[in-house]
């Protein structure tokens, strides 16, 4: 199994904002995501988001801890996608900084 795609992304906002924004971003992921993937499966223990997206035979898990200064993100990829994981960690950092930044 190939190793983990894991980034941090900062932040400002305190915890508490920080995750307020992240439970809006995922209705907004999981409604972008629901034309592609079988399933999208998210749940939240304390500050941990741990999440489940089947897609196209593919199965992405992962988890995202949101601390008082940053986002750490731990996702596992298949090996197809693991191919891809530079371009996949780009595209999840902009988007998550972007999520992260606008008011």
């Amino acid at each position: 199994m190939p190793k983990p795609l894991t980034l941090s992304i900062p932040h400002s906002l305190g915890r508490a904002e920080a995750k307020r924004r992240l439970v809006d971003g995922m209705g907004e992921a999981r409604a972008r995501l629901s034309t592609v993937a079988a399933s999208v499966d998210d749940s939240w223990t304390d500050d941990r988001l741990n999440f489940r997206v089947v897609a196209l035979a593919q199965t992405i898990a992962g988890h995202i801890d949101v601390l008082d200064d940053s986002v750490e993100m731990e996702v596992q990829l298949p090996w197809a996608l693991a191919l891809l994981a530079d371009k996949i960690k780009n595209k999840v950092s902009r988007q998550g900084t972007l999520m992260l930044e606008k008011k």
